[in-house]
This record gives structure tokens, sequence and C-alpha cells, in this order.
């Protein structure tokens, strides 16, 4: 039997040159599933990713998503892509184990917690909000902080810095008064050593986002981390929110086992491979 993927109806081309295709998987010319195609556009036109893949129950564990996952590289291949990208639900066993086999390594993972108590902040720590006339300064190093970890990643430099003020511009459009943005300074000892950006609704889904947490350089390794994500939980509680989520970088060994340590679990691994 031959498996391919066919066109369910014409190409979409945006302005700034990103593209999206829909397909049907196809077993022998019979639909079987689908699968959506798009750049990133993060990365550019040099990045696809895979939005969608799916196969219907009867034809499923017949490697038909396999295949499908093959002729989609190809596809973006043909696009001029270097790389693909593509995020899976933690609790998708079958897809993430496809993605391994096929070489996707993780890139960041998004995580939440249910939350119950209003934690108890350790002595001498307490949290303050970010005052107006510490916001430009907040938002400049915090723009410039997005940047670099994209560009580390593989993403342009200047597509990077447009990226950042893109998303800073959008999530916070009113600045420190933006509905739903709660900005922490921390304080231990009566010195500034930390902040927070958390927002109370978001476009992740239900519940808070942690976007930002941060401890000045000098302070790190002394656990003022975690007392800013307490204080992160206990803004939701005050707010009436009860599931806090954010995204990890994979990499960042250090952050990844500070919130797994606080009760928080993968909701949806962010994968990526590169073209060859």
């Amino acid at each position: 039997m031959t498996t391919t993927l066919r066109p369910t109806g014409p190409e979409r081309l945006d302005a700034d040159g990103s593209r999206s295709h829909s397909y049907d998987i196809c077993v022998n010319g019979r639909p079987v599933g689908g699968v959506r195609l798009a750049t990133d556009a993060r990365f550019g036109p040099s990045a696809g990713r895979i939005e969608a893949l799916a196969v219907h129950e009867p034809d499923r564990r017949r490697g038909r998503a396999t295949v499908a996952a093959l002729a989609a590289e190809e596809v973006l291949r043909g696009w001029g892509c270097r790389r693909i990208e593509a995020s899976i639900p933690a609790d998708a066993g079958p897809a993430l184990r496809l993605a391994a086999a096929l070489g996707y390594t993780e890139r960041s993972r998004s995580m939440s917690k249910e939350l119950s108590g209003a934690p108890v902040l350790p002595g001498g720590s307490a949290v303050r909000p970010l005052e107006a006339g510490e916001y430009p300064a907040w938002l400049e190093g915090r723009r410039a902080v997005h940047a670099r970890a994209w560009t580390g990643r593989g993403v342009e430099p200047e597509r990077a810095r447009l990226s950042s003020e893109a998303d800073h511009v959008r999530l916070l459009p009113d600045g420190p008064d933006t509905a739903g943005a709660v900005l922490r300074v921390l304080v231990h000892e009566g010195k500034d050593i930390g902040t927070l950006w958390l927002a109370t609704a978001h476009e992740h889904g239900p519940g808070a986002w942690v976007f930002d947490v941060e401890v000045h350089p000098a302070h790190r390794g002394r656990g003022h981390g975690r007392t800013l994500m307490l204080a992160a939980e206990r803004e939701c509680l005050a707010a009436g929110v009860r599931t806090l989520g954010l995204n990890v970088f994979t990499d960042n060994t250090a952050a990844l086992r500070l919130y797994e340590s606080l009760g928080h679990r993968p909701t949806v691994h962010h994968l990526h491979k590169p073209l060859l």
C-alpha cells in the first residue's frame, strides 16, 4: 500500500512570507487522516512546523503516521526549510515515541501545577509591586534577555530582537497597568534581588502563566528562585486562579528541577529536528 499526502486546498501565503498548507493522509488514494504544515513565525521561513497530524482510529498502528511525518519533512524541505518543529501533548505517548524514533529532540516544555493553599515565603523575604519608574529599565532588560534566549537557539539576531519587542508590546500593551499583569520585586533582608512577571489571564488557556522569573546574578543559588515561584502561587490564589503554568527550556536544568520540585508537571513537549 502507498501512503501519500494530498493537498486539501490551495496553499496559504501571507504578506510576511509565511506559508501554510493542509493535506489529507491517503493510502492508495483513500483518506486516513490529515496533517497541517506551516512555517514557524519565530524562526522565519527557514523553519517549518507540523501544526497537526492525526490518523483515523481504524488506520492507526500501521505506520501511517510515520510515513506521513516523513512526507511532511519532504514538503518542508521543498519549501526551503532547514529545521522542523512540533509540539506534542505530554499525555500523547505514541506521538512522543514516534517523534523520538524520527530524531526529534526536546527544546522546551510547558508545565503546570494545580494550586491549593497559599505557601509561606521564607523569613526575611517579601515582594512588592514593580514601581512605574522602574518599569522602563525592567522592560528593556527583559526584552534583551528574551532576544538573547532565542538567538542562542538559532533565531537570527534581528528577527529575535523584533520578535521580543513585538511580544512585549502584545503582552503588556498598557505597561505595568496591563489588566491581569502582575509585576513584582523580591526583597530579601532589605535588598531588591529579583523580579517576577506573572499574568493571571493569558492566551495559553485557563489559569495563570509565569512569563519571567529573574534573580540578580550575585544572589543566585540561594533559593530565591523558589521564593519567587512561591510568590507567584500566592498572587494566583489572591486573584482566584488555581492553575499556574509556565514554559522552560529543557537545557535549563536548574530551572527544570526547581519547577519539578514545586510540583509542576509537563503538559506539552516542544520538539525540533534539523532537516538535512
